[in-house]
């Protein structure tokens, strides 16, 4: 029996680790050829690419305009077509939230051109050819740090309620041609979060599922949110229930 996404394929920005990583191999399982991006970890990107069959690797960093249009140009140059789009190159820097001196307008910047226009430039980028295929599907990875008083810092937390917000905008005006939906992790173990016991032990403590996510619980989702050819504009919480409490 062919795979579900056979045919397809799929632009999974930030996928050199991580959520991205799992994103890309769980979309490569379905069948999909998978174009891995990394803003600089290539060798990382490259090795990924190289495990999935038919998958090409670009190093681009989608803060920057240009590149993230070659971004899209080299995937659809590469494979033909794009049909799946997962947003999930994005940036954080650790500050207290009462610490308002260090979230300094530089911070904010970068934040801000990464998470949110980053995610932007690709999208738009790439809406002729998910429109083209007549079923594109896009899936944009928020944070639960976008609906809750928590997250890393304060602009972080603000660049991802701009995400979900976005999500909501973009379903609104892209069907039926494409679906946007996204996902809004909580606490997931990546090499980000390695060192945030304090915050992994809150997690245990607080969540119905007692545990921090793991980068393939988030794929599972994005992976189901590409096959719900009904679902857009949808953000789902990926958190083990912590927001509940």
């Amino acid at each position: 029996m062919p795979a579900s996404l056979q045919g397809k394929v799929a632009l999974v920005t930030g996928s050199s680790s991580g959520i991205g990583a799992a994103t890309a191999r769980a979309l490569a399982a379905e069948g999909a050829a998978v174009v891995v991006n990394s803003a600089s970890s290539v060798e990382a990107g490259q090795a990924l690419a190289a495990e999935l069959p038919g998958a090409s690797y670009v190093q681009a960093d989608i803060a920057d305009a240009e590149q993230a249009r070659d971004l899209v140009a080299q995937a659809v140059e590469n494979h033909g077509r794009l049909d799946i789009l997962v947003n999930n190159a994005g940036t954080t820097q650790v500050i207290a939230h009462p610490d308002l001196e260090a979230a300094s307008a530089e911070v904010w910047r970068r934040i801000l051109d990464v998470n949110v226009i980053g995610t932007w430039q690709v999208t738009v980028a790439a809406v002729p050819h998910l429109r083209a295929g007549g079923d594109g599907a896009v899936v944009n990875v928020s944070s639960v740090a976008g609906h809750s008083t928590r997250g890393s810092s304060i602009p972080y937390a603000t660049s991802k309620a701009a995400v979900s917000h976005m999500t909501e905008l973009l379903a609104n005006v892209l069907g039926p041609e494409i679906r946007v939906n996204a996902v809004a992790p909580g606490l997931v173990d990546t090499p980000w979060t390695a060192d945030w016991d304090v915050v992994r032990e809150f997690v245990r403590a607080m969540a119905p599922m007692q545990r921090s996510g793991t980068p393939e619980d988030i794929a599972h989702v994005i992976l189901g949110l590409v096959g719900a050819r009904y679902v857009t504009g949808e953000i789902v919480m990926v958190d083990g229930g912590l927001h509940l409490r």
